[in-house]
């Protein structure tokens, strides 16, 4: 593979862009803080033209744009899709974002996809399937790309590693780095009955080039417990005290606030950007 040199976004708090905050970020609402950056599905763009490319045109004017890519499936045994990445390719070449992600995770097999991000077993085999796979997508897209730890709802039984572990030993092996997804982390510690602290201090922060906040849903069952990672909320208290705790030990990361459904007002949103950006403040003047 070849070791492409990384890209980067502004070490500072963007969000998730949908189309009923189009006119927001480009128009600015008073008494309201703004985004640094913007990031966006890219296979909502997977289109010639029309209103999409439209909008999307003008605010890369005026922002730095991330891709996070939903449909990749890069723990696909049977290989990649040439035209998803094909598509993913061109429009990298007609944006040029600052950064290409995706996640760790499947959604189908060579011939079918889901609207899933599915686990992957920890494993050797995995391992060296996603490398792979990695690798495929760095040289297509002549870049580096990162990739998100997932939320995780079960374990396999035949792991060979712990999580932190497969993805650092992924970044090594096929030059990638990490989109660390805060929220992931409390959703598939608590699932699985981990402790995210450990998690969160395992995190090599040099591997880390992006930082994602979001809420998740809560389901009780008989036996605890059983969050869903929805997008669908504010961020939990949890996982803004992990977020601070890591970047009380990295410093600096681009953050991201990521809602997905029940999409609040922008002024709702941007609070959200505004909190990050206290945390990252009270850090700076501590350093100081």
């Amino acid at each position: 593979m070849t070791p492409f040199p990384p890209d980067s976004l502004p070490h500072d708090c963007g969000i998730g862009l949908k189309p009923e905050h189009y006119h927001a970020v480009l128009d600015g609402v008073d008494g309201v803080v703004a985004p640094a950056w913007v990031e966006v599905h890219p296979q909502n763009y997977f289109c010639a033209g029309g209103p999409p490319h439209r909008w999307l045109s003008a605010i890369a004017e005026r922002l730095p744009l991330s891709f996070h890519s939903v449909g990749l499936s890069i723990g696909t045994a049977q290989g990649l899709d040439d035209d998803e990445l094909d598509q993913l390719a061109l429009l990298c070449a007609r944006y040029a974002p600052a950064s290409v992600s995706d996640h760790l995770s499947w959604s189908g097999n060579a011939s079918d996809r889901y609207p899933d991000l599915l686990p992957i077993p920890y494993t050797s085999e995995a391992l060296a399937l996603c490398a792979d796979q990695i690798g495929r997508v760095q040289d297509r897209l002549q870049r580096c790309m990162l990739i998100e730890n997932p939320s995780r709802y079960l374990a396999f039984a035949g792991d060979e590693m712990d999580e932190v572990s497969f993805l650092h030993a992924l970044c090594r092996r096929s030059g990638c780095s990490l989109l660390l997804d805060i929220n992931n982390i409390e959703v598939s510690c608590t699932n699985l009955g981990l402790d995210p602290t450990i998690y969160v201090d395992a995190v090599d922060p040099a591997l880390v080039g992006e930082v994602h906040l979001a809420g998740h849903a809560t389901e009780m069952h008989d036996s605890g417990p059983l969050l869903i990672d929805d997008h669908g909320s504010a961020v939990s208290a949890l996982t803004w005290q992990l977020f601070a705790r890591f970047v009380g030990r990295a410093g600096a990361k681009p953050i991201l606030i990521e809602w997905d459904t029940n999409l609040p007002d922008f002024s709702v949103l941007m609070a959200e950007v505004a909190h990050a950006r206290s945390i990252l403040a009270d850090l700076r003047a501590v350093a100081a």
